[in-house]
């Protein structure tokens, strides 16, 4: 199966410039499942977030309509992460999977916030899984892969690959110290998405791709350009 990890510069709030942004990367990929960073949807823009609601999905929002079909379209998945309403009043930072019939195939909440999200935000209480042709996958978002034991109950409960939706900046240790790691220690495939460009947490430089079980980087889209690196992971 080949899996994109995909990368842009958001725009802050501009939630349909966004949307179409990744409509066009689901359409061009080639992949089964289109991986796309944290808040790709309106940006990392946590403190625009909290002052403006209207920034909030649903799990169906409306405004989601030209990403499903272009799942449809490219008969595809797409790992699409949001600001989406919780029951709890306060959003959570959510990776929606999107199935090849446009259909909401899973939710996973981020777990592990950080500041200052565990301001704005509501942190979920589950594991993210979905699978599709046969292949199991976990999801994960940003500081999430700090923590090994997610990547090691991905590993007992069967997945073939670690999706990664994440903000990282250009003097984040991520890329050496945690993806590898967590490839290596639990022989999965790990794919990562981040953003480029500049956004709250300061400046981004892309980089999305991939590591194999063996800890090895396989996939890099580079820096600083609109795109992704696509991934092949045996079934």
């Amino acid at each position: 199966m080949i899996v994109a990890a995909a990368q842009f510069a958001p725009v802050p709030g501009a939630i349909a410039d966004n949307v179409e942004t990744m409509a066009a990367l689901i359409r061009s990929a080639g992949a089964r499942v289109v991986v796309f960073p944290e808040l790709a949807v309106t940006g990392y823009v946590p403190d625009m977030i909290r002052a403006e609601p209207n920034l909030w999905l649903t799990p169906q929002d409306p405004r989601l309509e030209p990403v499903r079909a272009a799942c449809r379209a490219a008969d595809a998945a797409a790992v699409v992460n949001a600001a989406v309403v919780t029951a709890a009043g306060r959003p959570a930072i959510t990776s929606l999977v999107i199935g090849p019939d446009g259909q909401l195939l899973a939710r996973y909440d981020k777990r592990h916030l950080y500041s200052p999200e565990d301001e704005i935000f509501e942190a979920g209480d589950r594991d993210g899984r979905f699978e599709l042709d046969g292949m199991r996958f976990a999801l994960a978002t940003c500081y999430d892969n700090r923590f090994a034991d997610l990547a090691e109950r991905a590993k007992a409960d069967g997945c073939h690959a670690y999706l990664a939706s994440s903000v990282l900046d250009v003097a984040n240790d991520s890329f050496e110290k945690v993806y590898p790691v967590r490839a290596r220690d639990n022989r999965l495939y790990v794919v990562l998405a981040n953003v480029t460009g500049t956004n709250q947490v300061g400046e981004c430089r892309g980089c999305s791709g991939g590591w194999g079980p063996d800890g090895e980087r396989i996939a890099d889209a580079g820096t600083q350009h609109t795109g992704y690196a696509l991934v092949e992971i045996p079934s």
